[in-house]
Formats: C-alpha cells, structure tokens, sequence
C-alpha cells in the first residue's frame, strides 16, 4: 500500500474510515473524549471512551470500534539514556494498530507540546515508500493531527511546515536505503541529489571517476573504480547571506558493498544496500534544513562508491593516497566506508574551510554490539558538542551515546610499517568503533595531540538504520535537531540544546578538545 502522508494543526471535520488515537496512558487520561469527537463520536460514545482511557494498561491496543477505531499507549517503561518521548516505540505501534480498512486515515498523537516534533517525526517511519509488490497497489490518504494537553495552542503553520518536510526527509532517506543496488547506483543517487539541489537552489559540485583520481580522492576512488557506476563526491553547498559558521555533514554512500576482495559471505552481503543510510540521511537532512531556513552556511558532501570485485579492484596491500596526502595500505577492502569519509571530511577542511564536521555513516558491525539497535555511537573531539549531539538525541528520538575517545590508546591499531597507516584495525578486540571513527577523524587533523578549532562529531548509525529488512530513516531528526539553533523554525529552535557557539569562533581550551 502506498500511503501519502500528510500533517495538519486542527481536526479533520468529517470522520475517516479509520483513525488510531497513540500515546502515552498518562497523556491519554489528561484529555477528553470533545478532543476527538469529530473523528468518533458517529461510532464511539463518550462512555466507551472515557472508560477506555481510564482502564488502558500500557502498551497496549485496545479496538473501541471494529477496524476502524483504535487507542493504543506507548510504553512508559524509560532510563536516564531513552528519549523521553517514547518516540522509539511510535513506529511499531502505529504499524501494528493503524486499522486498515478504508482509503483515508487519522493518526492523532496525544503528547506534550516539546515532544511534537520527535513523535512526528517516528510516524513517519512507519509508512515507508518503496516497494514493488504487484499485489497491493491500492493508496491511502493519511493525516497526522495532534492534541498536546499541556498547551491547547493549535500548532502554527510554520510548524506543520517543518514537520511535513521532516517526515518527507526520513521517508527519502528510508526510501534510497530500501531500493535494491539495481535501482539505486552511484549515478542514481548523483542524479537524485542533484535534483535536489536544483530544487533548493543550491550550489552542486559533481566529481566523478576519473575525475576523482586527477584531483586526489584516493579513498572514494579506490573503493569505487571497480564498479560499473563510476564513484563521486557529491557536494550540496547552501550559502546564505550574513553566515558566520560553516558547517559540513559528511555521509557515507556506499550503494552497495561486496567486502570487495575481502568478500561477505553468502549470510552476510544481503543487506549491504544498506551501506548508503548516512548519505541518505544526510541527503534528507539537507533538505529539510534548507527547506525549513538555515542561516549558517550548510554543506552536505555524499561520499559515493560501490565496493565492487573486479579486474580493477582494489587489493589488499596496495597503498592509497588520500585527499588529505595521507598514505593508506589496505589490509581489509571491506573496511571501505572509512576511506571515502577520509575524503570527505578532508574536503570539508581544505576546501569548504568547514568550523564544524559531522560525518554520519553505516560503519561498523561493532557499533551494534557497542552500543545497541537503537542508539547510533557518537564519537568527538569535544565534550560540549559531544553533550549537545546525546540532548539532541534524547529530544529527536534518534538516539546516540559517546563511545571513547582515546587515540593515544587506539590509533597504533593503524600501523603499518610502509605507509602512513592501515585502514583496518590489528586487535578487533580493542574499541573497533572508536578506531574506525578515529581513522575518519586522522584525515581532518593532523595530530590528535594538540587542540583544533575544528569541531568533529562521526556519527556511527550502522544498526539503527533498519528494523529487520526495512529501513527506518534514521538521521534527519537528529541533524534537524542538533542544529535547530540556526533555523527559522520555532518548533526546531525550541527543542534544540544550546550550542557551545564560542567554540567554533576561538580556540577552544585542551581538555573540552582532548
């Protein structure tokens, strides 16, 4: 079924063929049955309402009409590191208990004014856009209201406006993820950014194949060469007037990666269209954010290869050059994704002059066992943007927590006795995602040693760009989040931390660097 996706600040007047009423059990039992009347009271009485919501246990789906009026609660069940929103449990409870029946439909989220955008957004995954079924065809109109019991305030249209792009951006991401490697190629995801940029009116740079080698992008070159799509850096560049920052978000788009010569396995290549979700998510988030109004200069640079087996591959023990003028020999080829962000982020120092560097990325199979399914690992060199990256997290739903950073303890897992270093690790055993987010890190700084002015956060989202075989869409909440201080959007601004702005405009001190 496709479903388009709307969001709107007051009730429909005429009631839907289905609806489904979700939030929390103490949010559901602060407001009243006059809230929802005009989506239920032809099917559902006052009584049968009321009595419902007082009873409802927690997580739980309870049918007050048959399929076609449901109230479901989201767990309440929460630690001091999950998002208070519950946002992490809208997804399978609305695909679960949205009644199916008819061709339209109302989602009403009951939640706290500063928890809209975050529950908004999770909505959104559970309607993903691709498929090619033959068998369902049909469509359906879905309409997202909400009544927030703490503040009876209609939402401003400003405010539907950011989260319609959001929930646009996370279905993008989700559907660029979701295409098979035959549908979605390097030059497919070149010509959908370029699209985009077109659209936002934007500034777009193109290197590709040869051209990559000529200018120095050893990394995404060498990953890429092999493949019948040639590789690219892709750079979307929003450059308003009156900027003071920089700032790049670097996204790993490998569209699909065999190992290379350290090939997969039959068991453990499916899936690897996946490898892309950080250039997808990032893709997205540039959207929305130029979209909803950004004063900071933005770029979003898509590192753009498919790790590929053939004549021209790369081997292991050939040596690369960098585009910081690093030499890398290569002992693992499916430790790809790190050389085309070494790329990236040293494009972002040397020729974006960038004062902030995130790269987002689906790295590493170790980032699920250190971190979990649900929280992508953040790795940086400064504790206050490191703080704000986890607030921003917990207020978007997409979640992330610290992984250690110590180089002087694991960049020697790197050495190599005839370059600069290895791209993969010696001791799996010794933090394989701070080593491979530290390789990252090695191509936008010259010594870990001495503080930079460069601000450096690598967001490592491996698992939680998929729940079994869908893509979630992971990442343009956080980013629209964490940087909802520069946006025109009063809805962003409002849930967004405050950002250590002085550390990107002085030197900042050694140990919030270090």
């Amino acid at each position: 079924m496709m479903v388009s996706l709307s969001y709107s600040s007051t009730m429909p007047q005429e009631a839907p063929p289905a609806c489904l009423i979700v939030g929390e059990q103490a949010n559901l039992q602060r407001i009243g049955f006059s809230d929802v009347e005009t989506l239920i009271s032809h099917r559902v009485s006052a009584k049968v309402f009321n009595e419902v919501v007082s009873d409802i246990g927690d997580s739980e789906g309870v049918s007050l009409y048959p399929k076609a009026v449901t109230i479901a609660t989201l767990s309440s069940k929460r630690s001091r590191h999950t998002t208070p929103t519950a946002a992490h449990h809208m997804m399978d409870t609305v695909s679960k208990h949205l009644p199916k029946s008819g061709d339209s439909a109302v989602v009403v989220v009951v939640c706290l004014r500063q928890h809209v955008f975050a529950c908004g957004s999770a909505v959104a995954r559970a309607f993903p856009t691709y498929s090619l079924k033959t068998r369902d065809v049909t469509t359906r109109d879905v309409t997202v209201c909400f009544v927030t019991p703490d503040d009876t305030s209609p939402l401003s249209d400003q405010d539907i406006k950011v989260l319609s792009s959001t929930a646009t951006a996370i279905r993008l991401a989700a559907d660029i993820v979701d295409r098979p490697r035959n549908e979605m190629t390097c030059d497919d995801l070149v010509k959908c950014a370029v699209k985009i940029g077109q659209d936002l009116g934007v500034d777009v740079t193109v290197i590709s194949g040869e051209q990559l080698k000529e200018q120095g992008f050893g990394g995404i070159y060498g990953v890429g060469k092999a493949a019948e799509s040639p590789p690219a850096l892709c750079v979307l560049s929003h450059k308003p007037a009156g900027a003071t920052k920089t700032i790049a978000w670097c996204g790993k788009g490998i569209m699909y990666d065999t190992g290379g010569f350290s090939i997969k396995t039959k068991t453990g290549m499916p899936g690897m269209k996946r490898d892309c979700g950080g250039a997808a998510g990032i893709l997205a988030a540039f959207k929305a954010t130029v979209e909803c109004g950004f004063s900071e200069n933005l770029h979003a640079v898509l590192c753009i290869a498919e790790n590929s087996v053939g004549p021209r591959a790369a081997v292991p023990d050939d040596i690369h050059i960098l585009y910081s003028g690093k030499s890398v020999e290569i002992n693992n080829t499916d430790a790809e994704g790190r050389l085309v962000l070494g790329d990236g982020v040293a494009y972002a120092r040397k020729d974006l002059n960038a004062d902030i560097v995130l790269d987002m990325c689906t790295l590493t199979g170790a980032q699920g066992i250190t971190t979990g399914q649900h929280h992508a690992a953040l790795l940086s060199n400064n504790a206050q943007w490191e703080s704000c990256a986890v607030t921003a997290g917990l207020s978007s739903g997409d979640m992330v927590f610290p992984i250690v950073f110590a180089p002087e303890l694991h960049f020697s897992e790197f050495k190599s006795s005839v370059a600069d270093m290895k791209n993969s690790v010696a001791n799996r055993s010794n933090a394989q995602s701070s080593c491979a987010g530290l390789f990252i890190g090695s191509h936008l700084f010259d010594d870990y040693s001495k503080p930079s002015p460069i601000v450096w956060l690598h967001v490592d989202m491996a698992y939680p760009v998929h729940v079994g075989e869908r893509a979630t869409g992971w990442g343009p909440a956080l980013l629209l989040t964490l940087f909802g201080r520069y946006s025109s959007s009063g809805l962003l601004s409002n849930i967004a931390p405050v950002l250590p702005a002085d550390q990107v405009s002085k030197r900042p001190k050694h140990d919030e660097m270090c």
